[in-house]
């Protein structure tokens, strides 16, 4: 059995994955913003099996690679990073909000973060070859503004979100080349449209699904082989934007990143 890091562990989606994944005789790294939240989550989990809780803020990227420093100390036998945690499009006229390193806050916790501690984690995957990466994504795409990758002018929250599931997708298709060889597999999912989750009614929007709709190609990712460098609509391979598969757009990307990522 694996044992897996679940980011956003404490509600929605990755939540009811963690449970799934606990009763299957996984081990269950839980991550979660609030302290209170995570421990309560993580006594109800080893009621069904294994499992460990892990609290960070990751709109902060020194606590999203302290993080990734505790979780590989702790657990060497890492398997699975499932990169669940994420934020919507916010409420219906909320204006643009920055993360605690001064960065455009969806971007921040959608893109940067997984960056970050995908990074953090990397020697501790390589090293359990084989291993996966689970990039929860979404269908809504957008590509990301070069000269303006911010979003500092004419704000949009749907705009701010699709952008980061777009930089995602592309940052997935660029790290599967990257580990090509090294028994390291890593995709990016859209699980599902609309569920019923905190984040889609902030949004103001009627669920179309559950989170138990969205968990099955969460839950293939995490636990099959199914290939690297691959984009899922739930369970069904499909294709992501056609900007995130563009060479120069990637390694405008990368060049962007880097410098988000250092400032």
């Amino acid at each position: 059995m694996s044992t897996i890091l679940i980011t956003g562990a404490t509600s929605g989606l990755g939540r009811y994955i963690a449970f799934e994944l606990v009763r299957s005789g996984h081990v269950v790294l839980a991550h979660g913003r609030d302290p209170g939240r995570t421990e309560r989550l993580v006594e109800e989990l080893r009621t069904e099996g294994k499992a460990y809780g892990h609290v960070a803020d990751l709109s902060s990227l020194a606590r999203v690679r302290e993080l990734g420093a505790r979780v590989a100390e702790a657990h060497p036998r890492l398997d699975v990073l499932v990169n669940n945690a994420g934020m919507g499009t916010g409420g219906r006229g909320a204006g643009r909000e920055v993360s605690a390193d001064g960065h455009e806050l969806r971007l921040a916790v959608n893109y940067l973060a997984p960056v970050a501690l995908t990074r953090a984690l990397l020697p501790t995957l390589r090293a359990n070859a084989p291993a996966r990466i689970v990039n929860v994504g979404s269908a809504g795409q957008e590509p990301v503004a070069f000269d303006d990758p911010e979003l500092t002018r004419g704000y949009s929250g749907v705009s701010a979100y699709r952008r980061s599931k777009f930089a995602l997708a592309a940052y997935t298709f660029s790290l599967a080349e990257e580990l090509e060889g090294s028994g390291v597999a890593v995709n990016v999912l859209h699980p599902a449209t609309y569920m019923d989750t905190a984040m889609v009614r902030e949004g103001g929007i009627s669920p179309w699904n559950t989170v138990a709709d969205g968990a099955p190609g969460v839950l293939a990712l995490a636990t099959r082989d199914l290939g690297s460098g691959r984009y899922f609509d739930g369970t069904r391979a499909a294709r992501a934007h056609e900007g995130t598969y563009d060479p120069e757009i990637r390694e405008r990307l990368a060049a962007v990143t880097e410098q988000l990522l250092t400032a």
